[in-house]
């Protein structure tokens, strides 16, 4: 199928809880360009995480559509094959590395042989080659967050949703994992979606930010960054670098400033 456009298209979700009716997302409008990683920011609550749930198929809008084309912009008559990172490791801790990346491949029927094969050339496009005997806890918390990366590159998605990948790791880790993501997005050409609180993250590994506004969420605004690929901490000297994430940073306050005036902040 290859690398396919998504659409969210005057998206609306309520629901219930604890006997009160919850307004999660209201007429929300972005395009996840075909090869491209589009980043979604904004306050804590605003929905960016139920946006990618019903990107990923596993809520169902109550309102507006969501919808896949191929890059040329033709309707796709089936969801594309998507792969998660979440910022939580979730392997299991009695399985190998080798184990843990080719379970997927394993629950698919792919015999043996195989499945080792595709596992051991993931650990490699993640810079873990020789850890496959290893158990996640003998790894590091950046280490154990590539096997993550790599069990959701094995499956060949055609696009890869980021949930915070790097929210549970130091500043140190984070930046070295930065470095590498954008630099395996650049060469997969994979769509992808990057949920995240951090400006430098989105600035530094998107094509397009989406600021989404305190709940309910809406596009509060749409910023192109055009940057060089691959990006990596030098890009963070370019002058239009400290632009993107000035003007970023002050639409993300005018947000969270709201959010925490919202009558459930006072509660």
């Amino acid at each position: 199928m290859g690398s396919p456009e998504i659409r969210l298209e005057d998206v609306s979700l309520v629901y219930e809880a604890d006997g009160s009716t919850v307004l999660a997302l209201e007429g929300l409008d972005c395009r996840l360009a075909a090869g491209q990683v589009t980043a979604i920011i904004g306050p804590s609550g605003c929905g960016k995480s139920t946006m990618m749930q019903i990107t990923r198929g596993f809520m169902a809008p109550s309102r507006g559509r969501l919808s896949f084309h191929a890059p040329d912009g033709t309707p796709l008559d089936r969801p594309p094959r998507m792969a998660t990172v979440w910022q939580s490791f979730n392997l299991f801790p009695w399985r190998t590395v080798e184990e843990n990346v080719a379970f997927g491949l394993e629950m698919s029927g792919m015999p043996a042989a195989q499945r080792r094969e595709k596992a051991h050339e993931a650990l490699r496009s993640v810079d873990l080659a020789g850890f496959e005997r290893k158990y996640p806890r003998q790894l590091s918390g950046g280490m154990r967050q590539r096997v993550g990366m790599a069990r959701a590159l094995v499956l060949d998605p055609d696009v890869l949703l980021l949930d915070e990948p790097f929210g549970a790791l130091d500043a140190q880790t984070r930046l070295v994992l930065q470095e590498q993501l954008a630099a395996m997005v650049a060469r997969t050409g994979k769509t992808v979606m990057l949920i995240t609180h951090s400006i430098e993250e989105a600035v530094l590994l998107a094509d397009t930010v989406y600021v989404l506004s305190a709940r309910p969420g809406r596009v509060a605004a749409e910023v192109a960054i055009d940057l060089p690929k691959p990006r990596s901490m030098a890009s963070t000297r370019d002058p239009r670098y400290a632009a993107y994430f000035e003007h970023i940073y002050t639409l993300l306050k005018a947000e969270v400033v709201r959010s925490m005036q919202a009558p459930e902040a006072a509660s």
